[in-house]
């Protein structure tokens, strides 16, 4: 039976096949240092994500206008969107990323699972800030040489979120190039939520990467909590998404810290 990393991979090849990355447009990304940005907040630097589905929850919201929900998370002061762009089991579509980047002046990220230089391509045409990669797949082999794809992000000017799971993936992302490095508090082979994996990820470190806490992510007391671990930044979605007043929500939660 196909697991749910197998299934994100080929979701990736499937879209790949399909065209989905082939972009006919191009803009230029923010020009902001979103790293430097999370090192100098003083609130909490929250990356927040317009995403209408997942494979854990199905149907998040239902699928309106992205830029209206961009521009209030923008106005509850986000320090940088994620907008998903993997059509499959995410409802994203590289489309919906480009009509935000018109309107918006933050850094954003390409959520999605990157396993080829095609969609690193996209990804700069689309004038996107940062793309996605996640560790395990490299580590078990699924998709190869992460340090390639890494370097020929940044050769096009655009930058690399790896993201982890347990202890051993961090190690290995934080050996990389990489410009962020995420923890993800949800099992991507269990789809199971546990914020005690950011904390118990960086109890152990001593990395000088910029560290975000990823997935599972709800109030002021689960920023704080991260915080607290350690964590510089926070990427949230379905809890802003889900929430009928997305400014006020996006406010909320910046004023954690």
């Amino acid at each position: 039976m196909e697991n749910i990393l197998e299934k994100l991979v080929n979701n990736s090849r499937k879209a790949i096949d399909n065209g989905i990355y082939e972009i006919s447009e191009s803009f230029s990304n923010s020009t902001i240092d979103l790293g430097e940005t999370i090192i100098n907040s003083q609130h909490a630097s929250l990356i927040t994500e317009v995403k209408f589905s997942s494979p854990a929850l199905g149907n998040i919201r239902k699928i309106s206008d992205p830029v209206d929900i961009a521009l209030k998370m923008v106005n509850g002061g986000a320090s940088a969107l994620s907008v998903l762009t993997q059509p499959f089991l995410f409802d994203g579509s590289p489309e919906l990323f480009m009509k935000v980047r018109k309107v918006v002046k933050i850094p954003m990220l390409m959520k999605d699972i990157t396993i080829d230089k095609m969609q690193i391509d996209a990804a700069k045409k689309m004038g996107a800030d940062y793309f996605l990669l996640i560790q395990s797949l490299f580590d078990k082999k699924m998709v190869s040489e992460i340090d390639e794809l890494i370097e020929y992000g940044h050769k096009n000017g655009v930058k690399v979120l790896v993201e982890a799971h347990t202890s051993k993936e961090f190690e290995n992302a934080c050996k990389t190039n990489a410009d962020i490095v995420g923890i993800n508090n949800r099992n991507l082979d269990t789809l199971k939520i546990d914020l005690n994996t950011t904390k118990n990820i960086l109890e152990k470190s001593d990395s000088s990467k910029i560290i975000i806490s990823e997935s599972g992510i709800e109030s002021q007391e689960n920023i704080r909590f991260l915080h607290k671990c350690g964590a510089k930044g926070y990427l949230i979605g379905t809890a802003i998404m889900k929430n009928d007043d997305i400014e006020q929500t996006v406010r909320g939660l910046v004023n954690s810290i």
